[in-house]
């Protein structure tokens, strides 16, 4: 097993503990809510020549494998993450269908890519969580090939995602010690602004800089949502500390709030993306 240790950070804490278990036991609910921004990204792949791919915040492997089921025996795709539980999960789903996909647990800032191999470098919410972004850019240039892709779906502002936010609004005043959010720290909008990732890209090397906006529809079973806003974000942490009758009144409080996206037996919300492009320059690389 491929394997380049992460250093013993916050986010590998993070996605090699709680919300790492999460996704894993939440997999098939998560992949079906962003099956939208994993078309996105295949079909881009598609579109163009790539036959190298590398998907960066792979996690449970959703997105990799649907980009190496598509390539088939013309390419191949590489999922790296940091998470463990969650690279377990993406090698057993490869082996059950018999993907010949790849997953490295490396931390895509610092580990040694062979330099200049991939022509198209990809990744669903994977890239917003980099301590130095810039350093992590610069790396996966040197991986890609001379002209090679990226594209990159992150979250745009918390204010464009009221979906993403409801949660904690609603139990702010059941939970007043809850963090306040720290614009462009590491994590989930952590590429808020278009005008610090474009230069975040123009300081580690890539060239053709193409950052839009993009809204997605997205939608997950009515019956998931108590368990998805009790497992992900800012009630994972804090629900596990408090006591029942607590808990059973912010669950309650907060499913209120989320009545506006319900629709019968379906949520639905829109999905506030930024469409990150950007190609490393022609004469890098061999």
């Amino acid at each position: 097993m491929d394997a380049t240790r992460p250093p013993d950070d916050e986010q590998s804490q993070l996605w090699n503990g709680p919300a790492g278990r999460a996704w894993v036991e939440t997999q098939e609910v998560l992949d079906g809510m962003f099956k939208p921004i994993e078309d996105l990204l295949v079909e881009a792949v598609m579109a163009g020549s790539a036959s190298q791919v590398l998907d960066i915040g792979c996690g449970t492997g959703s997105t990799t494998l649907a980009v190496a089921r598509r390539l088939g025996s013309k390419g191949h795709c590489t999922g790296v993450d940091i998470s463990e539980p969650m690279l377990d999960a993406a090698r057993a789903r490869a082996e059950r269908e018999g993907t010949p996909a790849r997953f490295v647990r490396a931390n895509a800032q610092l580990h040694a890519f062979e330099p200049a191999h991939y022509d198209m470098i990809i990744s669903r919410f994977g890239v917003m969580f980099f301590e130095d972004p810039v350093q992590a850019f610069a790396n996966l240039r040197r991986a890609s090939r001379a002209d090679g892709r990226l594209l990159a779906i992150a979250w745009r502002s918390p204010s464009d995602n009221p979906f993403m936010t409801t949660a904690e609004r609603a139990a702010a005043p059941l939970l007043p010690d809850l963090p306040a959010r720290k614009p462009g720290a590491p994590g989930q909008f952590g590429f808020a602004d278009g005008s610090r990732v474009h230069r975040i890209l123009e300081d580690s090397g890539w060239t053709g800089i193409d950052i839009r906006p993009v809204d997605v529809t997205c939608t997950l079973p009515e019956k998931e949502l108590v368990h998805y806003l009790s497992r992900f974000g800012v009630l994972s942490r804090y629900l596990p500390t408090v006591d029942e009758r607590t808990r059973a009144r912010i669950i309650e409080t907060v499913r209120a709030a989320f009545e506006p996206f319900v629709h019968g037996p379906e949520v639905r919300y829109t999905a506030a993306c930024w469409s990150i492009g950007a190609r490393a320059p022609a004469g890098q690389g061999r």
